[in-house]
């Protein structure tokens, strides 16, 4: 948290250098603003700050394929796997129902269509500032970690693993969807353990590029590389003899995973730059999102290190299978995010459409619901037409979104503000973009990817305005 005094730092991402000069001056005096055209741009300027910026304004239009969101969607999922607790705004043209509805349900804040209005944007930022500052309050307030509350049968068996596995010696491997609270399970183990009282600390192993993780996990000599002024210890250092949680190990390079197989076999490793051998006595946790017995076929994860981190495996359940907790996790995220006399409640179809939702997302998706509907229904009753405008219903969404289930879709079509031209035009759009990009711009590969003639989708092309380069003679 910056000083008082100090403005608020700004990560602002768009590859349109005319719209970052025009914003950064406007905002300026309001924020100090760090600027990145692309995803590999941002990457490389958050390892410059070092400390994470609190706020970003993010296009989902981003190159290599400006005219396609998935980028943008992508680039979500790096910044909060390397600051959680950052508010990511959109500003995008890219404004359709779908791709506002699947920015927030990944963990954007909120979504600025452009072009737009700088006063109002200045506001909402503003307002960014005072939810993080709350949250923060109420955090430390709300000290226990309750993401794991629960009457379903699967978290009971959960809790029993974590109680029964927190004092074995042996490596912890953790499996489950992104926003399941993979993280929450690590910590119960180490808070549950002798080693409650050492550090716990966490890194998210997709967060960094290979070079800089290596540094970040086993510490550097001063000139190892450029940039490295002075020594530095590492993660396997810091943790002493307490628990360090490796999270989305399936990230992990080839190269790293040898250095850690040599740690967990015999403790040992080196700062890059030396030849001083060191040892760790900290307990790894590690966890991950894929199925690493598949990424063990594609060679990516080597075979020896898989068979020493799952001695001992916890497979996460996601929201959709623990019955009604996520009631229980609504009531607890309400209680954190809306004062008592300001929160919203549920309507019984509300209420059933909640229990109804497979949550692509899982406990993360809650928690950005319930935070939205206590901004935009403070003290009012929330009915599933409001609920569901919130939801990653998947109409024309990105592939690997919910599909609407058929309460979702009875609940949008009574709200009365369904378009069901705009959504279908919006999934054709998506479709030929997506066949364009795979094709280089080539209309008839692209034609032959949709199952179409040359013809008629160069006929939709140009009815829908979608731009494509060189498309003479193509």
């Amino acid at each position: 948290m910056q000083a008082a005094g100090e403005r608020p730092e700004l990560l602002f991402i768009d590859d349109d250098p005319l719209i970052v000069e025009t914003l950064s001056l406007a905002l300026r005096d309001q924020f100090m603003v760090h600027s990145a055209g692309g995803r590999q741009q941002a990457r490389e300027l958050l390892h410059r700050l070092g400390a994470s910026p609190s706020l970003a304004l993010v296009d989902l239009g981003l190159p290599p394929v400006p005219h396609d969101p998935r980028e943008g969607f992508v680039l979500i999922d790096e910044l909060l796997a390397f600051n959680p607790s950052m508010k990511i705004l959109v500003l995008s043209s890219q404004s359709d129902r779908h791709n506002i509805q699947h920015a927030l349900a990944l963990g954007a804040v909120d979504f600025v269509p452009k072009p737009c209005d700088v006063p109002l944007l200045r506001t909402r930022l503003a307002h960014q500032l005072m939810m993080l500052a709350a949250e923060q309050a109420s955090s430390r307030e709300h000290a226990e970690d309750h993401i794991l509350l629960g009457n379903s049968a699967a978290i009971t068996t959960l809790q029993a693993l974590i109680a029964q596995f927190a004092d074995s010696p042996f490596p912890v491997l953790v499996q489950g969807a992104s926003g399941s609270g993979k993280e929450l399970v690590a910590r119960g183990l180490h808070v549950q353990s002798m080693r409650a009282k050492r550090p716990f600390l966490s890194i998210n192993c997709a967060a960094f590029p290979k070079e800089l993780l290596d540094a970040q996990l086993f510490g550097h000599a001063k000139g190892a590389f450029t940039g490295a002024l002075q020594n530095r210890s590492g993660f396997f250092e810091d943790a002493e003899d307490g628990t360090l949680f490796l999270d989305e190990i399936g990230e992990m390079p080839l190269e790293l995973q040898s250095k850690l197989l040599r740690v967990l076999e015999n403790g040992e490793f080196y700062r890059l730059g030396e030849t001083q051998t060191r040892t760790s006595r900290a307990r790894i946790v590690a966890a991950t999102n894929r199925e690493l017995r598949e990424e063990l076929r594609a060679g990516r994860f080597r075979q020896d290190l898989y068979h020493r981190l799952c001695v001992l495996t916890i497979n996460m359940p996601p929201l959709q299978e623990r019955e009604r907790d996520s009631l229980l996790l609504l009531d607890h995220f309400r209680s954190i995010y809306a004062p008592a006399r300001s929160a919203f409640t549920l309507t019984p179809d509300a209420e059933q459409l909640l229990l109804d939702y497979p949550f692509p997302g899982n406990v993360r998706e809650l928690r950005n619901i319930v935070i939205r509907l206590g901004a935009k229904y403070p003290g009012r009753a929330v009915g599933a037409a409001e609920l569901v405008a919130e939801m990653d219903t998947g109409v024309g969404a990105p592939p690997g979104g919910a599909a609407l289930d058929e309460d979702a879709l009875r609940a949008e079509l009574a709200a009365g503000r369904f378009d069901l031209h705009a959504h279908l035009e919006g999934q054709e759009r998506r479709y030929i973009e997506t066949a364009l990009a795979l094709s280089g711009g080539n209309l008839s590969k692209a034609a032959r990817l949709l199952g179409l003639n040359r013809t008629t989708l160069y006929s939709r092309i140009q009815r829908l305005s979608i731009p494509i380069p060189e498309l003479a003679g193509r």
